[in-house]
């Protein structure tokens, strides 16, 4: 049944995008925190003499916590609300942000990263849950792609702006300066965000009007061993996290390899690293702004199945084919290009990935969106690692790139399989 909105829109304040400018910035600041170690690698790697395969488990390690403790902590946030999980999230990771400064050794270095990771766990399923309050449908794809885009565009810069302190800081004070960036951030939203825009004195009555229109209601559902069945067992749920996979595992490659990657593979200087390394988050703001706008148009004109699932679709295919061509290119230029292209055209799906998990999940949209996230953490998890051992075993990198191609055929099927239009939990409805 089509949402019917409000048709005048006098009166109608804009509160939901102040809130959206807040959380791009809680993006911008996670990608700024979590990018920089792939920068700093090699000063880490050289001050404590750690090989390629002790650094791998060092990325791995907030992989892993945050694929262990993001369901719980995005229950919570369907249980508390995002006020205060979100406040918990970012004090917590700014101050292992900064504790990372004080590592001394490789065992130090693995314990303060896994204390990150578990710290920053849930933050985006609390952001998914926050737009399933204060976004309409005909909205999301576009709020989730401009979400997503400042993300990436964080992180695309990151590897420069690190590039350029470096020439004047150490690796430790960077860490620290960057850190600090989040408690700004907590104290902010604490005081001004609203779990419900209803309570929000900002918001005026055509705006909620606005909201609510848009917005689904769940008539609840208690949570036991069923909730946890029923969401775990379901065709839609299996299919979503299948599909995430390969798009954080080419992600956190990006974010962990890549700069090594260019530099050992493919032999790129300073300059031209800090570039390539960088280029696939650049590109993918464009990815994610586009992709919320073509999502949201589909979705308009063709239903959800075609407008989330047929953009995934063709999108994997492009990056998929993309990654296979770059394993087998021998020109430097051209490989880079290919991987950042492959890289644009996953995060091109994002909107449709997590507008589909909100969909689906209605009022559980934490819980949903952070099981899919949490596949996706496991990608984030394997990669680092699958990348060393495939040096150290075979001397390859190439191997990789294979994998992740494929890893993206499969997640064109994937796309085929998940449909919006079923809710995992079925009591959730339109309002009255």
């Amino acid at each position: 049944m089509k949402t019917e909105y409000p048709d005048s829109t006098r009166g109608l304040t804009r509160v939901r995008y102040k809130v959206v400018g807040m959380a791009v910035l809680l993006a911008m600041v996670t990608y700024l925190d979590r990018v920089c170690i792939s920068k700093i690698a090699p000063n880490i790697m050289a001050e404590m003499s750690l090989s390629k395969v002790q650094m791998g488990y060092v990325f791995s390690a907030f992989a892993l916590s945050y694929a262990m403790f993001e369901i719980p902590t995005a229950r919570w946030a369907d249980l508390m609300g995002a006020r205060r999980v979100l406040t918990r999230i970012v004090v917590w990771w700014s101050g292992f942000t900064i504790a990372t400064a004080a590592a001394f050794s490789y065992a130090s270095l693995l314990i303060i990263r896994f204390l990150f990771g578990a710290g920053e766990a849930g933050a985006w399923p609390s952001v998914a849950r926050t737009f399933s309050r204060w976004i309409p449908l005909r909205e999301r794809g576009r709020i989730q792609g401009i979400f997503f885009a400042g993300a990436h565009l964080s992180g695309g810069l990151t590897p420069m702006l690190v590039t350029w302190l470096l020439t004047w800081m150490h690796w430790r004070m960077i860490f620290a300066c960057f850190g600090m960036v989040g408690f700004v951030w907590a104290l902010a939203w604490y005081r001004w965000f609203r779990d419900d825009p209803a309570e929000h004195p900002e918001v005026g009555p055509a705006e909620m009007e606005y909201i609510a229109a848009g917005r689904l209601l769940d008539t609840g559902h208690r949570v036991d061993s069923s909730y946890w069945k029923r969401l775990f067992g379901n065709r839609n749920m299996i299919a979503l996290c299948v599909m995430y996979f390969p798009n954080s595992f080419v992600f956190y490659f990006c974010i962990t390899w890549l700069p090594t990657y260019l530099k050992e593979q493919h032999g790129f200087e300073a300059t031209a690293l800090g570039f390539f390394a960088g280029l696939p988050l650049l590109l993918s703001v464009v990815g994610d702004l586009l992709g919320g706008v073509v999502t949201d148009a589909m979705t308009a004109r063709f239903g959800l199945r075609l407008g989330r699932c047929g953009v995934g679709g063709v999108a994997y295919l492009i990056a998929g084919l993309s990654l296979l061509a770059a394993a087998g290119c021998g020109r430097p230029l051209l490989a880079a290009s290919l991987i950042a292209l492959a890289t644009a055209a996953s995060m091109f799906t994002l909107a449709a990935s997590w507008g589909t998990a909100i969909e689906v999940g209605a009022n559980h949209a934490g819980a949903v969106s952070a099981t899919m996230n949490t596949s996706g953490a496991i990608g984030s998890l394997l990669c680092p690692l699958i990348v060393a051992y495939a040096l150290k075993w075979f001397g390859s990198w190439n191997i990789s790139l294979y994998l992740m191609g494929a890893l993206f055929l499969v997640g064109v099927v994937c796309w085929g399989v998940i449909d919006p239009r079923k809710r995992i939990f079925e009591n959730a409805q339109k309002p009255a």
